[in-house]
């Protein structure tokens, strides 16, 4: 494409029927960007909106979000889990504003209507009216039903502990949706043992929604970008590694198993790679091998479109990204653990949970990429990345030296937008 083009399209403009090529226009565009949450985040698929552990309790709730659509999820009184909308039916109002917390039932503060947990409107105040003077004035129509007023109630799945939920009633069932191979992925982590919750983290980063799965479809920046990953051996190129997607490319799994730290022929070249830094506290680096890992060190799994499944040595976490525009997103972490890790186990995924998150010693450096490439996206509309690491085409590798899982997810992107 022409550098010095000042043609400014209102479609991103392929290059032939591939994606190895990505037009900027997909990052900085806001009418595609509102065309993403509709077929992405709204209809067709499941989104990722917590943990079980998060609301353990009858009452229990976590406000979260499904795109930029602020929801709930909740624990009614019988033990069920439910997600709904955080808009009043009235007049729709935002009513929920803590995070977390427990309480009986919902009411919005502006007129005091009131829900129970599951969303079920069951109060209103003056719906009968008011006497004055002996006569009954104002009140609701002799026609209003409670029932005809509910909040919005999405549809919810949950597998080892894991909560999904989406507006499309008529979506794929949860296994359908990941499918074998990214589900065999998934029941890795979560297998049926309890999970306990150990913190968060969040962040704003000022970059599209998709830079980020595209940074965890990405095995050929860790090892040049991370001067942790490639200096103590954690991930880097010369590591033992597998790609994976689903049929449809949306999903991906990146999988590693690390190698030796120190110099290798493969890293000496790398700037990254920083043979004279030590650690005054080994603990970050304090990896002890667990059953349920069955030989990889390391699975980053990224589920379309909304969150991140990270287990890197010991450190396990969700990564929820929730969009807030096209030119930025909240990145929200939950770490968590088992319940039956022994304090030991606990303190080592806290230390390593150091290596990531906003501060982290691995994670900042994504954020700022993403930060920067979303400035010059933003300049130069017109023009394409270049995907082309590993050929053109969309296929599971055996190693990590490739862009396969980026130009699979736009195959796919380009499928669902240019319906």
């Amino acid at each position: 494409m022409d550098e010095t083009s000042t043609i400014f399209p209102d479609q991103p403009v392929w290059e032939g029927e591939g994606t190895h090529r990505i037009p900027f226009l997909t990052y900085t565009s806001e009418d595609i960007y509102r065309k993403e949450l509709e077929r992405f985040f709204y209809k067709g698929h499941w989104c990722y909106v917590g943990l079980e552990a998060e609301v353990p309790n009858p009452g229990d709730y976590k406000r979260t979000v499904v795109g930029e659509r602020s929801v709930i999820l909740s624990r009614d009184a019988d033990g069920g889990l439910n997600v709904i909308e955080n808009v009043c039916a009235h007049r729709g109002m935002r009513f929920c504003r803590e995070r977390h917390g427990n309480r009986k039932d919902f009411v919005c503060p502006y007129h005091q209507w009131s829900y129970t947990l599951k969303g079920d409107l069951q109060g209103v105040p003056f719906r009968r009216g008011v006497k004055q003077d002996g006569q009954v004035h104002g009140g609701m129509p002799a026609d209003f039903k409670t029932t005809d007023h509910g909040l919005t109630k999405l549809k919810v799945a949950t597998r080892g502990g894991v909560v999904f939920a989406s507006f499309d009633a008529d979506v794929e069932p949860l296994e359908d949706f990941l499918g074998p191979t990214i589900l065999g992925y998934f029941d890795r982590l979560f297998n049926g043992r309890k999970l306990k919750i150990l913190g968060y983290n969040r962040q704003r980063i000022p970059g599209n929604w998709k830079l980020m799965q595209e940074n965890i479809k990405d095995p050929y920046h860790p090892g040049l970008l991370h001067t942790w990953f490639v200096t103590f051996g954690l991930w880097r190129a010369d590591n033992k590694s597998q790609l994976r997607m689903d049929d449809k490319h949306r999903h991906a799994a990146m999988i590693s198993t690390r190698g030796a730290a120190g110099k290798a022929e493969q890293v000496t070249q790398v700037s990254s790679f920083k043979e004279e830094m030590k650690l005054n506290d080994p603990g970050f680096i304090d990896i002890v091998p667990e059953p349920w890992w069955g030989g990889p060190t390391a699975v980053m799994t990224t589920i379309f479109p909304s969150v991140i499944l990270q287990q890197q040595v010991n450190s396990v976490s969700t990564r929820h990204i929730q969009p807030t525009g096209h030119g930025s997103f909240d990145f929200v972490w939950t770490h968590f653990g088992f319940d039956d890790d022994s304090e030991e186990m606990t303190k080592r995924r806290l230390t390593q949970a150091n290596l990531f998150g906003p501060a982290g010693f691995v994670s900042a450096d994504d954020g700022e990429v993403i930060e920067f490439s979303q400035q010059a996206f933003e300049s130069k509309p017109f023009h394409r990345t270049v995907a082309e690491l590993g050929g053109r085409e969309v296929e599971n590798t055996e190693h990590m030296v490739t862009e396969t899982l980026i130009r699979g997810m736009y195959r796919y992107w380009r499928d669902v937008m240019e319906a």
